[in-house]
C-alpha cells in the first residue's frame, strides 16, 4: 500500500498491533507509571482500628455530662498509649487513658479530649466541658473498608496509588510487561557525539532524540546504535536481536537515494505494510513487520523524524503498552502569527501553544531541528491551504 492519508496509516498500523498481555510481579517501589494487570482490593480496614486524631485523653463521654469550667469532672490517668502501642486493659469508671495521635482507642472509650483542654494534677485530669459520643474519634475503616476495590486493572500507577497499596500491605504488584523497543539510525555519514567530526560527517542526533523521547514516555529503549549503509550487515544486525524486541524504530534510509537501504532490508527480513504517508514532513515513512516484531522506519531529516514519531509511533506505543496517557491530544486554536507558504499537500508545522493561541517558530525546514526546541504542538494544515493569517482558527496537535 502506498500514499496513505495519516488517518489510514494510523488505522493500518494499529491493526498490526496487539496490547502486551504478559505480566510481571515487581516490588511496589518499582511500579511508578506501570499499568496494573488486575484489580486490587483492600485487604484490611484502614485505619485497622478506632484511633485518636489528636494528643489527649480517651474516656467515656457519658461521664462528662454536667462538666463545666466551674465544676469539672475528675478522671484518673491509668496508662499512656503512643502510636504503635496497644492498651489491652479496660478503662473503668472515672478513669482515662493518655493517648497520642494515631494510637488505638480502647473499646471501653468513646471519645478523646485534647490535652490542652484539661487541667492536670498529678495522676488526675479535670475535664471542663461535656464531650459527645464519638467526639475526636476516627473509626476503623473510615478511609477504606476491607474488600473495597481500590485500583482497577489497566490503571497507570502514580505516587498516590502506590501509597494506597502500601497502606494495605501490598509489597509485590502485578503489572503488564513493558514493550521491548529498539531504536537505530542509518547512514555512513553519522558520527557519535563522542567522536571528532570529520569532513562530510554529521553528528547522530536522531538516535538520541528517539531514545530520549521513549524514556520521556515511560519506556526503556534498547539502543541499537547506527546501521551502516550496507544491506547485508544491517539485516544481520537486526536479525540477531529479532527475538528480543517487539518494536523497532529507525531513522533514515527510506527515500529513493542510492543508499536508502531500508527498502531492501525490509524485503529481506519481512513484509512491507506501507510506504509513504500523504503529509509533509516525513512522507517517505515505511511500516513493516516480521513474524517477531513491528518496524517503523522514519525519515532521516531531524524534524521529519520528530513529526512522524509523534504522529505515528505514539499511536503504536499507546496500543502496545495499554497506556492511554501516551497518546497526543488535539484542539482548535487561534493563529497569533502568519504562515505565508502555500500547502499543496497536508503539512504539519512546529509551533508554540500558549493561552489558546499559536505562535510560529522561525524555521520550518525538515532538516532543521533547533526551532523545535520550544515546540509543544504541531499545526495540522489541510492540503490546498493558501496561507494562514493572524486570527485564523487551526487544528493543533498538542505534544
Amino acid at each position: 500500500m502506498e500514499g496513505l492519508t495519516l488517518e489510514m496509516a494510523i488505522d493500518t498500523l494499529l491493526a498490526q498491533v496487539k496490547k502486551i498481555e504478559e505480566v510481571d510481579s515487581i516490588p511496589l517501589l518499582k511500579t511508578l507509571d506501570r499499568i496494573v494487570a488486575r484489580d486490587y482490593a483492600a485487604k484490611i480496614d484502614n485505619p485497622p482500628f478506632n484511633r485518636s486524631p489528636l494528643d489527649g485523653y480517651a474516656l467515656n463521654s457519658t461521664e462528662t455530662h454536667g462538666a463545666t469550667s466551674d465544676n469539672p469532672k475528675k478522671f484518673k490517668i491509668v496508662a499512656e498509649e503512643c502510636a504503635g502501642d496497644f492498651f489491652y486493659g479496660e478503662i473503668q469508671k472515672s478513669e482515662c487513658l493518655r493517648i497520642m495521635t494515631g494510637a488505638a482507642i480502647p473499646a471501653s472509650c468513646d471519645c478523646v479530649i485534647r490535652q490542652e483542654d484539661v487541667e492536670i494534677n498529678g495522676e488526675n485530669i479535670f475535664v471542663p466541658y461535656e464531650l459527645h459520643h464519638n467526639e475526636n474519634f476516627c473509626f476503623a475503616g473510615e478511609d477504606v473498608s476491607k474488600g473495597r476495590i481500590l485500583i482497577k486493572k489497566n490503571t497507570k500507577l502514580n505516587a498516590k496509588h502506590i501509597s494506597i497499596l502500601a497502606s494495605q500491605g501490598y509489597s509485590e504488584i502485578e503489572v503488564f510487561k513493558l514493550p521491548r523497543i529498539a531504536v537505530a539510525s542509518t547512514g555512513d555519514e553519522l558520527a557519535d557525539p563522542s567522536e571528532n567530526l570529520s569532513e562530510g560527517k554529521i553528528y547522530n542526533s536522531n538516535l538520541f532524540f528517539m531514545a530520549s523521547r521513549l524514556k520521556e514516555l515511560g519506556f526503556e529503549p534498547i539502543i541499537f546504535g547506527n546501521l551502516k549503509d550496507d544491506i547485508e550487515s544491517a539485516c544481520q544486525k537486526i536479525h540477531s536481536v529479532e527475538n528480543q524486541i517487539d518494536l523497532l524504530i529507525t531513522s533514515g534510509g527510506v527515500s529513493v537515494g542510492q543508499k536508502d537501504i531500508m527498502h531492501e532490508v525490509v524485503k529481506n527480513l519481512g513484509e512491507r505494510i506501507f510506504w509513504r504517508v500523504l503529509m509533509k514532513p516525513g512522507a517517505p515513512v515505511i511500516a513493516w513487520k516480521t513474524d517477531k516484531f513491528l518496524g517503523l522506519a522514519l525519515s532521516g531529516n531531524p524534524f521529519a523524524a520528530f513529526a512522524t514519531f509523534e504522529l505515528l509511533a505514539r499511536q503504536i506505543l499507546t496500543k502496545i503498552s495499554g497506556d492511554s496517557e501516551i497518546l497526543y491530544t488535539s484542539c482548535d486554536a487561534e493563529m497569533a502569527s502568519e504562515f505565508n507558504k502555500k500547502s499543496p499537500s497536508r503539512r504539519f508545522i512546529r509551533a508554540e501553544y500558549r493561552n489558546r493561541k499559536i505562535y510560529l517558530q522561525n524555521q520550518h525546514e525538515s532538516g532543521s531541528f533547533y526551532s523545535a526546541m520550544n515546540c509543544n504542538c504541531l499545526i495540522d494544515i489541510p492540503s490546498g491551504t493558501e496561507k494562514l493569517s493572524i486570527g485564523d482558527r487551526v487544528k493543533v496537535i498538542l505534544l
